[in-house]
């Protein structure tokens, strides 16, 4: 996720990273560069005998490109949106079980916490379809390399350490180190832990449906494409800059949308799942008077 300071107009104006002109950049300039071509061949009159574009047609269509675009870009908002506020409602629930854990003995209470530092780790990495990372593991988890190995070939890993946090609640109960009325009070985060997988794992399965985005995609080049032979006559040689203009605003709409269409990669505009990691990371840490890990900063304004 992309860290700027978006108050100075000059770093809005002129900013590079984070933005999507980078993405979009080649076939912004094809669009421009085919605009130059047939608005300078326009000037000399070799298109005469071809009969010229209405504009109605192009404002028609832009309408409905517009609503399309719209359509598409509250759809994907919404999906990156709807992953954030999963991810918060984690960390709210780790930060519940952090505090309704402390009537648990320090021993069984560090392993629960330490599992559920594991899971955010799971989660992350399987939301990014990468697999486990063995040094946070051995390093902030209590595991070791054959235990980690074991979970890069786990169908659900996250799910099978939420199972390995219930059985130490239910080893607690069985101690009486809890009562019935506590354990449902905490098994209530472990389940909710459960909810919020579940939420992230339909998230990142489900993309909008594929002809969908195909057509919106071949339906913005054809335009982009064509709008050259309507205004070449009236615009001139000023065909590229207004060409292109337009063409950015609808590619860079079609190309932001793709990113935050999933939500939880590695893209400039996706969400930053290491720094919220992290997060977890340090707070379970400092709760049980382990030296946490430093904070996660952002690398040339971008924050993973």
């Amino acid at each position: 996720m992309i860290i700027r300071n978006k108050n100075n107009i000059f770093y809005l104006l002129f900013a590079w990273k984070g933005t999507i002109l980078p993405t979009i950049l080649p076939s912004l300039l094809m669009v421009m560069i085919m605009s130059g071509i047939i608005a300078f061949l326009s000037e000399h009159h070799f298109f005469s005998a071809i009969p010229k574009v209405p504009a109605i047609g192009f404002t028609i269509f832009g309408v409905i490109l517009s609503i399309f675009i719209g359509f598409r870009n509250n759809a994907c908002y919404d999906r990156w949106w709807e992953g954030r506020k999963l991810w918060g409602s984690l960390i709210a629930n780790i930060r519940h079980m952090d505090r309704e854990t402390l009537v648990l003995a320090d021993t069984r209470r560090e392993r629960i916490l330490h599992k559920t530092i594991i899971f955010t780790n799971l989660l992350r990495d399987r939301l990014r379809y990468q697999t486990a990372h063995p040094t946070q593991f051995l390093e902030f988890g209590r595991m070791n390399e054959h235990s980690v190995n074991k979970l890069n070939h786990l169908i659900n890993a996250p799910q099978y350490m939420l199972n390995m946090i219930q059985k130490e609640l239910v080893h607690a109960l069985e101690a009486k180190e809890i009562t019935d009325i506590l354990y449902r009070q905490i098994v209530s985060h472990v389940v909710e832990l459960g909810n919020v997988q579940a939420g992230c794992d339909r998230i990142a399965s489900t993309p909008l449906p594929f002809a969908y985005s195909v057509l919106l995609n071949r339906a913005i080049y054809v335009f982009c494409f064509i709008l050259p032979f309507s205004l070449g006559d009236i615009l001139g040689l000023w065909t590229p800059i207004l060409v292109g203009v337009i063409a950015y605003m609808f590619l860079g709409l079609d190309a932001l949308s793709a990113q935050l269409e999933e939500p939880f990669g590695t893209q400039e505009n996706d969400l930053p799942l290491d720094s919220i990691v992290r997060l977890v990371e340090r707070e379970l840490l400092t709760a049980i008077g382990k030296t946490p890990p430093p904070p996660m900063k952002p690398d040339q304004h971008n924050l993973l």
